[in-house]
């Protein structure tokens, strides 16, 4: 099933960078770009100058490089901020308000993009408490082709079982470059497909050094005859089918 899948490639990676920060525009987008390779960026459009903070993004986008919804408001649980207000004490209807509220925002600046993905702020993907505790996965089924997660390390995303709405990524900050490589040749020499997350390079909170970095790409850019290195969407768009197929198959 997985040669059926990745054609020519052992298995799949895709770069996946959080929050659309100025540190990415500056250190992780100019050495993709040099190497040919493509990323998938989550980018919350919020404050109100949103407008002019995306600007950027609009030639990101142009490059090929995928943008992705985060959220407007980057809603995240009350445990990691120590404060009310987050996930625990909102509902279904409200943060469905806030991702539609974000999409509008975003195709302004990819309006060729037409399909896209989404990515759970902090790796939650509930509202609600205790008892009243609820999923807000389906709400991402509903209107996106998948949505990002968290894993265990170790372990990435089967092709035939992945739920797309709630894949999983790994994430990588402090991370040594041996380490990031060891992990997609690992898993992708099993036929799976390996979401990185990354945050910063070089930079202040939930970084990797950009020498770790640097030789990732390298390395990625090496073995792309074997393993293929592209954004979430297009990864996405390819196990859908293979579900699909394999469905109407068993049917």
């Amino acid at each position: 099933m997985a040669e059926n899948l990745w054609g020519q490639f052992q298995g799949a990676v895709s770069l996946t960078f959080d929050d659309g920060t100025q540190n990415q525009l500056d250190r992780a987008i100019p050495p993709l770009d040099e190497r040919g390779l493509k990323g998938t960026f989550y980018i919350p459009p919020r404050g109100e100058r949103w407008e002019e903070r995306l600007a950027p993004w609009k030639e990101v986008a142009a490059a090929g490089h995928e943008i992705g919804n985060h959220t407007l408001s980057h809603i995240c649980s009350n445990n990691l901020w120590g404060k009310t207000g987050g996930l625990e004490d909102r509902s279904l209807e409200e943060i469905e308000a806030d991702i539609l509220t974000a999409q509008e925002r975003l195709e302004k600046i990819a309006p060729h993009q037409e399909e896209w993905t989404f990515c759970y702020p902090c790796y939650c993907t509930f509202v609600g408490r205790g008892e009243t505790l609820q999923s807000y996965v389906p709400v991402v089924a509903r209107h996106f082709l998948a949505g990002r997660a968290a894993g265990e390390y170790g372990f990435a995303n089967v092709p035939a079982v992945v739920d797309l709405a709630c894949f999983w990524g790994q994430g990588v900050e402090l991370m040594s470059g041996f380490e990031m490589i060891g992990i997609v040749e690992e898993l992708t020499s099993r036929g799976q497909w390996v979401v990185l997350v990354f945050h910063e390079i070089d930079g202040r909170r939930l970084t990797v050094a950009s020498y770790d970095y640097l030789m990732l790409l390298d390395f990625l850019q090496r073995r792309r005859e074997a393993i293929w290195t592209a954004p979430v969407v297009e990864v996405a768009r390819r196990i859908e089918e293979l579900q699909r197929e394999s469905g109407e198959k068993e049917g």
